[in-house]
C-alpha cells in the first residue's frame, strides 16, 4: 500500500480527476481507493470516480480525465477552442459556458454532466454547452490542436473547427449578430482547412453562412475556398426572421448585411 500511495502522491497532481477503470489500471483497487478516501488522501466525485485531495478540480480537469482515461471523443468546441487559442475578444462570449464537442449519440457519465454542480470553489464555475456536429462526415486530427488551461494539455478544435461549430449554433445557441462580430476576427483562417471541412459538411445552412460572413467581411482566404466542391443546396434558407434576402447565398440576414453593391 504504501509504495502505491507513495507513487500517486508524487504522480498525481491536486485536483486530477481519476476514474476507477485508470486506478485498476495502475494497481489500485476500488478497496485501497475507499481506503485513500478516509484518509483524505483522494475525494470521491462520483461513482468510480475520485479526485486527488489538496485542490477541487476546475471544469479542464474533468475534460483532461475523459480525453485520456476513457474512451469518449471530445474537444473543446466553439467559443471556448477559440478563446483558449488567444482570441480573447471571444472570452466575453465563452464566459459562462464551456463549449464541448462530443459524436452524435454520445451519452455523457452522469459525474460529468453534473460536474458544475458536484464542485463549489469560490470562482464561478460555468455549464456546459454540449455540441454534436452531426452533419460533419468523420472528423480527423488535422481538424484539432492542442491548447493550455492551467497547465493542462487538452484536445480542441482548430479555428476553422471552431468556426464551423459556432455557426452551427446560430440561431439556436447564438445569435446572428454575435456570430458576425465573433466572425469579424477571423482574418487568418487557412483556406485549405475550411475547404476541408465544408466539403465534408451536411449543413448547407452553416456551408453558406461560413461563405457569407468569409466575403462580407472580405477576409482573404474567403477568395481562396473551391466552392464548387461544397455542398450549397437549392433553394432558399431562413437564419433570421424578418430578415433580407441575401442573393449570392440565398440565406436570409439582419439587413445591415446586405451589399449595397
Amino acid at each position: 500500500m504504501s509504495s502505491k500511495i507513495n507513487w500517486l502522491l508524487n504522480n498525481i497532481a491536486s485536483g486530477e480527476i481519476l476514474l476507477q477503470s485508470w486506478l485498476s489500471s495502475h494497481g489500485i483497487t476500488p478497496q485501497l481507493a475507499r481506503k485513500y478516501c478516509q484518509s483524505q488522501w483522494l475525494v470521491k466525485l462520483g461513482a468510480g470516480v475520485y479526485y486527488r485531495a489538496g485542490r477541487k478540480p476546475g471544469w479542464q480537469n474533468a475534460v483532461y480525465c475523459l480525453q485520456n482515461q476513457s474512451r469518449y471523443m471530445i474537444h473543446l468546441a466553439g467559443l471556448t477552442s477559440l478563446a483558449q487559442q488567444g482570441k480573447s475578444h471571444y472570452l466575453q462570449f465563452a464566459a459562462n459556458s464551456i463549449w464541448i464537442n462530443v459524436q452524435a449519440k454520445t451519452i455523457l457519465p452522469k459525474w460529468f454532466k453534473n460536474f458544475p454542480e458536484l464542485v463549489v470553489s469560490d470562482k464561478l464555475i460555468p455549464n456546459w454547452e454540449i455540441i454534436k456536429t452531426s452533419k460533419l462526415d468523420t472528423q480527423d486530427d488535422n481538424d484539432l490542436t492542442t491548447v493550455e488551461v492551467d497547465g493542462i494539455k487538452l484536445k480542441a478544435s482548430n479555428q476553422e473547427l471552431a468556426a464551423f461549430e459556432v455557426l452551427e449554433a446560430v440561431p439556436s445557441t447564438l445569435s446572428f449578430e454575435h456570430a458576425a462580430e465573433l466572425f469579424q476576427g477571423l482574418v487568418n483562417l487557412s483556406p485549405r482547412k475550411v475547404e476541408h471541412i465544408l466539403k465534408r459538411s451536411g449543413s448547407i445552412q452553416t456551408n453558406r453562412l461560413f461563405l457569407f460572413f468569409g466575403h462580407f467581411y472580405k477576409h482573404p482566404w474567403a477568395g481562396r475556398v473551391n466552392e464548387s466542391l461544397i455542398n450549397l443546396g437549392a433553394g432558399k434558407r431562413q437564419i433570421v426572421s424578418d430578415g433580407k434576402l441575401e442573393k449570392q447565398y440565398q440565406i436570409t440576414v439582419p439587413e445591415q448585411f446586405i451589399s449595397s453593391d
